[in-house]
């Protein structure tokens, strides 16, 4: 898979997030490590800032539930109109995380 394929690879993923549901960047880089060669969080988060304007890009989030750094009140804006659950600042993992292995 090329730098350009497994960029289109995590915002495809990253759109199929369902509302009220969130994943963890490191959730998506493992997500997508066996068909991509890559699972790196950082590399994700780098992606996601930089092209993850188009999709749902508050719905990803750290493996500690917090929000997407510089954009934290309008990510808990929007994911609180999703009826995500938070626990004080950060998103309740156990209680929001998707996985595409789930997807019926």
């Amino acid at each position: 898979m090329t730098p350009d394929e497994y960029v289109e690879a995590v915002l495809d993923l990253v759109e199929r997030i369902p509302e009220g549901r969130v994943m963890s960047y490191g959730g998506v880089a493992d997500a997508l490590a066996e068909r991509s060669g890559r699972a790196s969080a950082r590399l994700v988060g780098n992606i996601m800032a930089r092209h993850g304007g188009s999709v749902p890009w508050h719905r990803v989030v750290t493996s500690a539930g917090r929000l997407p750094p510089g954009h934290e009140r309008e990510a808990r804006a929007r994911l609180r109109a999703e009826g995500v659950p938070l626990r004080g600042e950060r998103v309740d993992i156990a209680a929001a995380a998707w996985s595409p292995d789930r997807e019926g």
